[in-house]
């Protein structure tokens, strides 16, 4: 399906990625072919990679054919728990992909503003963001605390999935009522750039955040999808080439702000890409 509405235009951006924690560090690493795929890190699977990892040519029986995958590091000093309209203090102990979610929100929406007019009317923005419906690391952890009846520091938020990532970004940036996270596996960050569009199609919104963060459990991931025959048995990414074999799976966040082209325009705003149309598929 095919969608065509009034020019909708790019104006703020946010990314943390593996390798990249801000859009022109991307570009850096597109313009260099920069590959950003490596071994799990140490202890990111809580076990001995020994103990999971199988030989491409067995049968993975609840193992995993490769460790391979992008991982993101050094946002621990970038993240800024201040200035929220949430403590600190409550944010402390959180996933990270609740931290990632709540930094590309607040930097795109930073990348926005015009500084001669200060800061955007928030209670005209709105953020639709992909989730992808898997457990968190934070969520795994809490399981095993509940199965184990160990549950004195657990962090209830880790229990949810895609709605309290969107929550929580609603609260913390005081946006629109209606933030929401959705899963449309591989093409959730375009559903939701066309939901947000949509939004601004019918005056819903002035300004709208859209993207998708990923930060799901990294051993479910990899065990999950050798299970399913999808993960690529030599951990290289390769769509489309002959000689592609599945995916590997990474992690991180990416936001863009969006405005009607024509509000953009008036408002003097920096326009980074505009956007016609949308082409949806299933996946």
């Amino acid at each position: 399906m095919t969608v065509a509405f009034s020019p909708i235009a790019v104006v703020g951006r946010a990314c943390v990625l593996p390798g990249a924690l801000s859009p022109d560090a991307l570009w850096q690493l597109v313009r260099d072919g920069a590959d950003q795929l490596r071994a799990a890190p140490k202890g990111r699977w809580r076990c001995a990679p020994e103990d999971v990892l199988c030989a491409p040519d067995e049968d993975p029986a609840n193992r995993s054919w490769s460790d391979r995958g992008g991982y993101v590091s050094g946002f621990e000093g970038l993240w800024d728990p201040t200035g929220f309209a949430v403590a600190p203090a409550d944010l402390a102990g959180l996933d990270p992909l609740f931290h990632w979610a709540l930094h590309c929100a607040r930097a795109a929406l930073a990348d926005a503003g015009d500084k001669r007019r200060g800061t955007v009317d928030r209670s005209r923005v709105s953020a639709v963001f992909g989730n992808l419906g898997f457990p968190s690391s934070g969520m795994t952890r809490f399981a095993e605390a509940v199965w184990h009846g160990d549950t004195a520091d657990l962090e209830p938020r880790d229990r949810f999935m895609s709605g309290g990532a969107a929550a929580l970004v609603e609260e913390a940036l005081g946006l629109a009522p209606g933030v929401m996270c959705l899963d449309t596996a591989c093409a959730s960050s375009l559903y939701a750039i066309k939901l947000a569009c949509d939004q601004l199609r019918d005056g819903q919104v002035d300004l709208a955040l859209a993207g998708a963060v990923n930060r799901a459990d990294d051993l479910f991931i990899h065990v999950g999808f050798t299970a399913l025959n999808a993960m690529s048995r030599s951990g290289q990414s390769r769509p489309f080439h002959a000689d592609a074999d599945g995916l590997v799976p990474a992690e991180g966040a990416g936001f863009v702000a969006l405005k009607r082209l024509a509000d953009a325009r008036r408002d003097g705003d920096h326009i980074y890409g505009i956007i016609r149309g949308i082409g949806l598929s299933n996946d």
